[in-house]
């Protein structure tokens, strides 16, 4: 189930199944979805048993989890959730606190 309670296993099978199927058509439609510095070669080059995913692609990880987020209407959404078990502690952290918290420990 989805977090608002939908069942969702018969679309995971299809999309599960796809992607074995049709790999380098699956990961690119995906592959949609990242912000690319320099977009991939090619989706999937193999020389068995060597295979390398989006060749020639760039990206920046930190850009595409945190700052596209605040740049596009997120920044206020709930990014992280911290809960400790141990101290009893709990924290909601939003894109634009983590977007900060990123730059002051990179600082």
């Amino acid at each position: 189930m989805d977090i608002e309670g939908h069942f969702i296993k018969p679309s995971y099978d299809k999309n599960y199944q796809r992607s074995l199927l049709e790999p380098e058509v699956f990961w690119a439609e995906a592959a949609k979805d990242i912000q690319w510095n320099n977009k991939w070669e090619s989706v999937l080059s193999s020389s068995e048993p060597f295979f390398q995913w989006f060749k020639g692609g760039t990206l920046n990880t930190c850009y595409n989890a945190v700052d596209f987020h605040v740049e596009n209407g997120r920044s206020e959404q709930i990014a992280l959730i911290y809960d400790s078990p141990v101290t009893g502690t709990q924290k909601r952290i939003s894109y634009r606190e983590l977007q900060r918290e990123v730059a002051r420990f990179a600082g």
